[in-house]
């Protein structure tokens, strides 16, 4: 496990400058106001933290894809102006925002900063250099200052200056709250307690091959749904009709089936389907209600949309014997009306969350799915941060962000025995 700030302590950081990563990729209105604040309110446990223990707390983030060039469409000020609202009413503080990320203006404005003051500093992507982890831009935020903290897990599957290569050029490299508990969490899901159940849905298959070769062996059930399930039906020599197949990894599915009976992990595939002849536009009117068939009675001219009641029952039996559960993907193109099955997972994930199973949240779309049903994340054991990098970490993969981290005592990794 890597070293966090609780376990450094608080002395560690008293008059010390503190480069704090944070993901601040955030949502936004036309007008630049920010639209989701999540990732900024999951950043202030360890801001406050730093705050109160005296530290001068440097931020950055990158947001927004610029290219390496300065375009006010992606500046971070607007970011700055939530930031300083939300610490206001939890550190009693504010965020002085700064128009740049290095260079004399940075220099001289942290020099101005006494302990327990808070900066933001611009999109590092405004440089080129951020996403080529150029070494002397590495070096140049590295100056910056005594300690690094890595809270930004939505970044760390990129090996960029400032997720990795500052790391290099300013040590201690420590974890801050937000990514402490991500990597405990996900490592709960690859080591659960039994028995588990890991959900898988999405569009592809070839998105989520990683993931399910990873979890062969560490699961007893993998239930998928979502479009992906119909290059297994295809697999299988069954009717899809007009469904989206990936008709390259027909024999990946076929393959997959087999290893999981070899190794004795139930796999769950859907037994109904909701249909339509087409994927819905928008402003489409959808019908009132909906159009569910077997799956082994699949029109020719329909495409699968969701999954039926019957297969929303048959989840609900398994999950039920469940202690640990992992939902990566949603069912169904919840984004346009067809989104019964996901939001009927998702009650249900609620519902043994209050019973004390482990529930564990993968990014993307999963996470959009839970806000666009109303759900709280707080409703479930964890919610990870991060799309790209939770399902890269449920890959088995060596992340950049991470591994570049201080690694914490021996000791100190018996905290994720503790975790439920």
């Amino acid at each position: 496990m890597k070293l966090s700030i609780a376990q450094a302590g608080a002395e560690t950081f008293k008059n010390k400058r503190v480069l704090v990563r944070v993901d601040y990729n955030v949502p936004q209105h036309e007008d630049g106001s920010v639209a989701d604040d999540s990732r900024i309110r999951g950043s202030l446990q360890t801001i406050d933290f730093l705050h109160k223990a005296g530290a001068k707390v440097i931020l950055c983030s990158h947001l927004g894809r610029p290219k390496g060039k300065k375009d006010e469409k992606y500046s971070l000020r607007p970011v700055s102006i939530r930031l300083s609202q939300l610490l206001s009413d939890t550190a009693g503080c504010v965020a002085k925002f700064v128009p740049d990320c290095v260079g004399p203006e940075v220099e001289k404005a942290i020099a101005e900063m006494k302990s327990g003051d808070v900066v933001l500093l611009e999109n590092v992507r405004f440089y080129a250099e951020e996403e080529k982890n150029d070494e002397e831009f590495s070096k140049k935020l590295a100056a910056l200052a005594d300690i690094y903290v890595s809270d930004a897990f939505g970044a760390v599957h990129r090996a960029h200056a400032s997720t990795e290569g500052v790391t290099k050029h300013l040590k201690p490299a420590l974890a801050g709250f937000l990514l402490d508990r991500e990597i405990k969490m996900l490592t709960k899901a690859l080591d659960p307690t039994r028995p588990v159940a890991t959900i898988i849905g999405g569009a592809k298959v070839s998105s989520k091959i990683g993931v399910l070769q990873n979890l062969l062996g560490r699961v007893d059930t993998i239930i998928i749904g979502g479009a992906m399930a119909f290059t297994f039906f295809k697999a299988r020599g069954l009717e899809v009709g007009k469904s989206l197949v990936e008709d390259d990894r027909l024999d990946y599915c076929k393959q997959l089936e087999i290893d999981a009976e070899k190794e004795g992990v139930k796999l769950i595939l859907p037994v109904d389907v909701v249909v339509a002849p087409k994927f819905p536009a928008e402003g489409d009117v959808l019908p009132a209600e909906p159009h569910v068939v077997s799956i082994d009675a699949m029109p020719s001219d329909q495409m699968g949309l969701d999954i039926g009641p019957k297969t929303i029952a048959l989840i609900h039996d398994e999950l039920s014997r469940c202690k640990t559960i992992v939902f990566n993907g949603p069912m169904g193109v919840f984004e346009h009306g067809y989104e019964a099955g996901t939001f009927r997972l998702i009650d249900e994930l609620v519902k043994l969350t209050q019973q004390g199973v482990v529930t564990i949240v993968g990014g993307g779309d999963s996470v959009n799915a839970v806000r666009a049903h109303g759900i709280k994340e707080t409703q479930f054991t964890h919610v990870s941060t991060g799309g790209g990098a939770s399902l890269e970490f449920l890959e088995g993969r060596e992340l950049p962000g991470i591994a570049c981290l201080d690694e914490a005592p021996r000791t100190a990794t018996r905290e994720l025995d503790s975790i439920r």
